[in-house]
């Protein structure tokens, strides 16, 4: 009977750790929307690179002042995936660890929960970079009147 015990004791884990994959799914949607901003801020700001040599001396200001502000993006950007990342790589710890707990006998829910923790924090933090940065794509709009 101890098998069926087994059995029944890494089924119950696995459904304490379908949470966090699904966390993991969500985390990988932000991941996908940010490395693709991440590359159309790298495109425009190699575009504006290349056509430097060709700019006008009235409109090299511009692109300057535009590429600062892509850089500043990417900034945001990067940091953004590094804690959205870092969130992931946290989560999976987070599940590693329910299933040697289970697997050993040994309960961590301080552990768990610290992980855990770490992990929303991280995610906070990145989404809050994601928010600046789109910030900043908003505020370098400008609408030229007719």
């Amino acid at each position: 009977m101890q098998v069926l015990s087994g059995i029944t004791d890494i089924a119950h884990v696995i459904q304490l750790a379908v949470a966090p994959v699904f966390l993991l799914t969500g985390v990988g949607a932000i991941l996908s929307v940010l490395v693709n901003r991440l590359g159309r801020v790298v495109d425009r700001f190699r575009t504006l690179e290349s056509s430097l040599s060709s700019v006008t001396d009235a409109a090299l200001l511009s692109v300057q002042t535009e590429m600062t502000k892509l850089s500043t993006r990417a900034r945001m950007i990067h940091w953004a995936i590094g804690l959205c990342t870092g969130c992931a790589l946290l989560v999976c710890m987070v599940i590693a660890t329910l299933f040697v707990g289970s697997i050993t006998g040994v309960e961590m829910p301080s552990v768990i929960a610290i992980l855990f923790i770490l992990a929303m924090l991280a995610l906070v933090a990145g989404l809050l970079f994601f928010l600046r940065e789109i910030a900043l794509a908003k505020g370098s709009i400008h609408v030229i009147p007719r």
